[in-house]
């Protein structure tokens, strides 16, 4: 065995125990701890200004791109953010113990389900270290042992966040940092299904089909965020022009932006020259379908894999569709699952659309963007999940729970 797999097995070994402690623990308890680490962030910002500067000074010796230097760059603004995310776990809701179902038995027994933790979590992340106080955090307020392993290009960062917040009184290990930032790390982390009972991974598609290739215990994730919105024939035209904008131009390089603009054919004429004189002064080029580049006469031609394409980035496809029925079908056969929204006033076509589109979040008269944790009421997330089964869209703190069935009587036996 490698000195890799020796490490990380026993990682998982210790993370294993850390979370039968972390499981005694009252909600008081941990929000002290929480409140105690959020603390500690803000007594070690110079010594995490000082890593994080390590790690910009890397990466651009590597020649890192603009928006990678300022995903990993901290500051003092950043950082008081990070602690300030903190805080608000403390006070939110411990869904851990909460009863969600009881009921008696006509032979006396009483059943009750209840919250759990899920035990050890395993979370695989790139650039931001950010992500390392957010996912350390949100699985300590659940009970939830957690073994981080983060990108090479933060590796200073996040080993100074994670000692400030191992720092904070917590069980011993219930935080760990993997030391190692090779593929064979990875490997290793997602074979370890005797010790970890959940991974989640969080960045580029490579990073998560790597991991779900590899993973022998439940993977959450979601591959792509080709999000859509479509501009119903009973829209309002100022309206959908302000939510498409938003949408695609508040911030492109997130999974929850707008990718694919679908267009009522009724409304084209009114609606498209001006949505696209608001989004060439955001400076988003445009790519559409035939019937599209008529209305539109100086845009690019769309491909079809223009339709199945994550852009993040200011391009923006563009279909006119005959009917509603048409939208959806679009939206199921190319759309990843994640986000999508329709404009409209007609109730009846918009409740058909939330129905009938299958994805995680479906939206009635509102940005894409609002596709979020932080913007659903649950502090900060641990992820945007696409999957069905256990967790679905942006996950807080329940998501990080189990359930087990508590049965009380006085004696009964089974005949």
């Amino acid at each position: 065995m490698s000195e890799i797999q020796e490490t990380i097995h026993q990682m998982g070994r210790q993370a294993r125990a850390a979370a039968y402690a972390l499981a005694q623990l009252s909600a008081d308890e941990k929000n002290a701890i929480l409140r105690s680490m959020a603390a500690a962030i803000r007594e070690n910002a110079a010594s995490l200004l000082d890593a994080n500067a390590k790690d910009l000074a890397a990466g651009i010796e590597k020649g890192l791109s603009a928006a990678m230097l300022d995903r990993l760059r901290l500051d003092e603004a950043r950082i008081e953010a990070m602690a300030a995310g903190i805080d608000q776990v403390a006070k939110l809701p411990d869904p851990v113990g909460q009863v969600m179902d009881k009921w008696m038995r006509p032979n006396g027994i009483e059943i009750e389900q209840v919250r759990v933790p899920i035990g050890t979590i395993g979370i695989i992340y790139e650039s931001r270290p950010n992500v390392t106080a957010d996912a350390a955090v949100l699985c300590f307020k659940t009970g939830n042992a957690t073994i981080l392993r983060g990108g090479s290009e933060a590796i200073h960062s996040n080993r100074a966040i994670a000692a400030a917040l191992a720092s904070a009184g917590a069980p011993e290990h219930s935080i760990q940092l993997i030391p190692f930032t090779d593929r064979e790390s990875v490997a290793v982390l997602a074979g370890m299904d005797q010790w970890l009972d959940l991974i989640i991974p969080r960045g580029g598609k490579g990073l998560i089909e790597t991991v779900v290739s590899l993973a022998r215990m439940p993977v959450i994730k979601h591959y792509d965020g080709i999000c859509h919105l479509f501009v119903d024939k009973a829209a309002d035209v100022d309206m959908a022009v302000s939510l498409t904008v938003n949408a695609k131009t508040q911030k492109c390089g997130v999974c929850n932006a707008l990718e694919t603009l679908l267009v009522h054919r009724a409304m084209a004429a009114a609606f498209l020259p001006k949505a696209a004189a608001a989004l060439r002064e955001k400076r988003v080029e445009l790519r559409g379908c035939g019937e599209t580049r008529a209305v539109l006469t100086d845009i690019l031609p769309a491909t079809e894999d223009d339709w199945s394409t994550e852009y993040l980035d200011l391009i923006l496809s563009i279909k006119i569709v005959a009917s509603p029925e048409e939208a959806v079908e679009h939206i199921n056969r190319y759309g990843s699952h994640h986000t999508d929204t329709i404009v409209t006033a007609d109730e009846a076509t918009a409740e058909r659309f939330l129905r009938t589109v299958d994805s995680a979040c479906v939206f009635h008269n509102v940005s894409n963007r609002f596709a979020d944790g932080g913007e659903f009421g649950f502090g900060a997330e641990i992820g945007i999940s696409t999957d069905k089964l256990h967790a679905r869209g942006p996950m807080g703190l329940r998501e990080l729970t189990s359930y087990q069935y508590r049965v009380r009587g006085n004696g009964q036996v089974r005949g």
